[in-house]
C-alpha cells in the first residue's frame, strides 16, 4: 500500500514537473528567436501547453496556462518585467489566454475520453478473458464429464450382459431335465438305429438297404443332439451381441421343444399358433431366445397352482402395421394383480420363490434394445399374457 502510494506521487510530480518544464522550454526558445523574428512566444507557448495537458491531464494543463500566461506577461507584453498588460496589448494578450484555455479544455476532454475508451477495452479484455476461461474450464468439465459417463454406460453395459448371462444359466439349470430328455431322445435313436444296422449287417444275407437307413436314421439323431447341444451352448456362452437375420418361428419352435420336458412335468400343454407368413427380423438370436425361454418358463410357473381349469400355455405370432411382429405369451396362471403389475419389470423384484428379479428387467431392457416394446396384460378368463414387438427387416428398411 505504502509502494503504492509512493509510486502515485511520484507520477504526479512528474506530470506537473513536465508541464513546468515545458513551459521552461518554450520561454528559452520565445526569448532566444525574439531578436530575429519579433514575437513568435505565443507559438511554443501553445505547443507547452498541449503536450502538458495531453501527457499530463487536466492539472498540468492548466498550471501549463497559468505559466504561460505569467511568462507572456512579464516578458512579452508591455511594459516588459512587469506584470501589467497596456490597453493596446491587452485584446491580444485576452485572446492568447482564451485560446489557451479553450486548447487546455479540447485536449484536457480528448484525452479523458480516450483514457475512457481504453479503459473501457482493458475491462472488456478483461471480462472476455474471464468469460473465455469460465468457458473453458466448462468445456473441460464437459468432455471429463461425457468420459466418466461413456465409462459409466461401458460398465453398466459390461454388468447387464453378465447379468443377462447369469439368468440364461439358471434359467437352463431348471431346465435340467427337460435338456437332458431332449438329448436322450436323439442318443436314444442313434443307439436303437445304430443296433439295427448292425443286424441287418450280421444275417447271413445282409440286408443293405435296411442298413444304409438305418445308418441314415442314426445320423439324423447324432445331428439333433448335436444341435440340441449346440442351442444350449449358445445360450450360455459369453459371447458379444450381434444382429443377424431370424427367422423368428423358428426360434419359438427351438425354445418351446427345449421348455417342453418342465411343460409336461407341470402338466402344462403348450400351444403354438405361428403366422406362416411372418416375417424376418433383425436381431441377436442369443438375446432374442433368452427372452422367450424367460416368458415360456415364467408362464409355466404361473400355472403351476391352477387346478380349476386347464393348464395351457399359448405362444402366438402375428405381423402388424408399420413393420412391426408381435409375439404373445398367455398363460392361464394366476394372473397379476396391480400392485404386481406396477413393480413387474422392476430390478430383483420377483414372485417366485427361487427367482433373481432380473429376468423380465433384462428382458424390457433387450427388446427395448432392438427397438421393440414389452409390456403384460391380465387376462379376462384368468392368467396373464406378455407381448413384445419387434421392427422386421422390411420395417427397418422402409
Amino acid at each position: 500500500m505504502q509502494i503504492s502510494t509512493a509510486a502515485t506521487a511520484k507520477r504526479t510530480l512528474f506530470r506537473y514537473g513536465l508541464a513546468i518544464g515545458l513551459i521552461f522550454l518554450a520561454l528559452l526558445v520565445s526569448l532566444a528567436l525574439q531578436n530575429s523574428f519579433g514575437n513568435p512566444f505565443w507559438f511554443f507557448f501553445s505547443a507547452a501547453v498541449i503536450l502538458s495537458t495531453w501527457f499530463g491531464g487536466a492539472g498540468p494543463g492548466w498550471l501549463a496556462v497559468i505559466c504561460s500566461t505569467l511568462a507572456v506577461m512579464y516578458y512579452f507584453t508591455p511594459p516588459l518585467r512587469s506584470l501589467a498588460v497596456t490597453p493596446h496589448d491587452l485584446p491580444y494578450f485576452v485572446t492568447f489566454v482564451a485560446c489557451e484555455m479553450g486548447v487546455t479544455q479540447l485536449i484536457s476532454w480528448r484525452k479523458r475520453s480516450e483514457d475512457s475508451i481504453r479503459q473501457a477495452r482493458d475491462e472488456l479484455e478483461v471480462r472476455v478473458a474471464e468469460r473465455t476461461a469460465e468457458l473453458k474450464n466448462a468445456n473441460d468439465a464437459l468432455v471429463r464429464q461425457m468420459a466418466e459417463q461413456r465409462r459409466t454406460e461401458e460398465t453398466l453395459q459390461a454388468t447387464r450382459a453378465e447379468l443377462a448371462r447369469a439368468a440364461r444359466i439358471t434359467t437352463i439349470g431348471e431346465l435340467t431335465a427337460s435338456i437332458a430328455h431332449e438329448v436322450n431322445q436323439p442318443l436314444a435313436a442313434v443307439v436303437a438305429n445304430a443296433d439295427a444296422c448292425v443286424a441287418w449287417l450280421s444275417r447271413k444275407m445282409p440286408d443293405l438297404a435296411e442298413a444304409r437307413s438305418a445308418a441314415e436314421r442314426a445320423t439324423q439323431g447324432a445331428t439333433r443332439a448335436a444341435e440340441v447341444i449346440a442351442r444350449i451352448r449358445s445360450l450360455i456362452t459369453k459371447a458379444t451381441p450381434e444382429k443377424s437375420r431370424v427367422p423368428l418361428n423358428r426360434v419359438i419352435e427351438q425354445i418351446a421343444a427345449l421348455a417342453e420336458g418342465q411343460a409336461e412335468r407341470n402338466h402344462v400343454a403348450i400351444k403354438l399358433e405361428l403366422s406362416p407368413d411372418l416375417p424376418i427380423v433383425l436381431c441377436d438370436s442369443i438375446q432374442l431366445q433368452q427372452v422367450i425361454l424367460n416368458l415360456i418358463v415364467n408362464g409355466i410357473e404361473a400355472t403351476t397352482s391352477v387346478t380349476d381349469r386347464p393348464r395351457m400355455l399359448t405362444l402366438r405370432t402375428e405381423a402388424e402395421d408399420k413393420g412391426q411382429v408381435r409375439v404373445s405369451v398367455r398363460d392361464s396362471g394366476v394372473g397379476l394383480n396391480e400392485e404386481v403389475m406396477g413393480r413387474l419389470f422392476e430390478p430383483f423384484f420377483t414372485t417366485r420363490p427361487k427367482g433373481m428379479g432380473m429376468g423380465l428387467s433384462i428382458s424390457r431392457s433387450i427388446i427395448e434394445a432392438h427397438g421393440g416394446r414389452l409390456w403384460a396384460e391380465s387376462n379376462t378368463s384368468g392368467g396373464a399374457t406378455f407381448q413384445f414387438t419387434l421392427p422386421s427387416e422390411d420395417g427397418l428398411t422402409a
